[in-house]
């Protein structure tokens, strides 16, 4: 059973900035793509961000465009999420996530989970 393990949340004045990390215990290669997931309290989860392991193909949801930016390290086994410009609505509970299936963010379809890091965004 392939582990993953979220670091890097806490807390940040809007506007800052946060770089999250999820290690893997095995290949990246051995998964079809890894993505960044989000719940906020009496939300259900969402897709932020998702990276194909094999190509550059990269898909973010609209509200985190041009803020968010994901990248992995196949070397180290890890996938990062450089957030920019945070907003109170990213506040949340970040999940890395990841699917062997030929699907890129489709949360159904992720198989395996870390357990989460906290992302508060709060002046």
């Amino acid at each position: 059973q392939v582990q993953l393990v979220e670091s890097g949340g806490g807390l940040v004045q809007p506007g800052g900035s946060l770089r999250l990390s999820c290690t893997t215990s095995g290949f990246i290669s051995d998964y079809f793509a890894i993505g960044w997931f989000r719940q906020a309290p009496g939300k259900e989860r969402e897709g932020v961000a998702c990276t194909s392991t094999s190509d550059t193909s990269t898909w973010y949801t609209v509200s985190v465009r041009g803020r968010f930016t994901i990248s992995r390290d196949s070397a180290k086994n890890t996938v990062y999420l450089q957030m920019n410009n945070l907003k109170p609505e990213d506040t949340a509970v970040y999940y890395c996530g990841a699917t062997t299936a030929q699907a890129m963010c489709v949360i159904r379809f992720y198989d395996d989970w870390g357990q989460g890091t906290q992302v508060t965004v709060s002046s």
